[in-house]
């Protein structure tokens, strides 16, 4: 068993579930492999990260993490009406996710929420946002990163 606490620069391999409010699993590697990731590298929001700190190999605890650290509130102004005609070859339906081009050219995942006659209703909010999430953790192994 390893000494090293989770901080900066160590790399940790844990199991996670991730639930809602009321208990549904919305993520978790129990079944899979467990996930090994950086402190700091932008895998994990910083909300997730911070109530890791500080544990090592064989610990685990239970966080509630709130949508201000978790994936944001969700914003209203994300929600977009977009004409039917940009939908060619698809028949848009309620509950799609789908991804559009963001104007910098990348991928930006939206939820389809509303069809109309010419309108197509787009949430591109992250379908966790504005939601307390439990984050529960068994921590694996945590060891110095490798730098390359």
């Amino acid at each position: 068993m390893s000494e090293y606490r989770i901080d900066e620069g160590m790399e940790v391999t844990l199991h996670f579930t991730l639930k809602l409010e009321d208990g549904t699993v919305v993520d978790s590697t129990r079944e899979k492999q467990p996930a090994t990731f950086q402190m700091g590298d932008g895998n994990l929001p910083p909300g997730f990260e911070y109530p890791l700190k500080g544990m090592s190999g064989g610990d685990s605890g239970s966080f509630e993490i709130t949508p201000e650290h978790g994936f944001g509130q969700h914003n209203p102004q994300n929600v977009q009406m977009l004409s039917r005609d940009d939908f060619d070859e698809i028949e848009p339906e309620v509950g799609t996710v789908m991804s559009f081009a963001d104007p910098a050219g990348g991928e930006l995942p939206g939820v389809i929420i509303a069809v109309g006659e010419r309108n197509v209703e787009v949430d591109f909010n992250h379908p966790l946002a504005g939601r307390t999430l439990t984050f529960e953790v068994e921590v694996l192994d945590v060891r110095p990163a490798q730098t390359h």
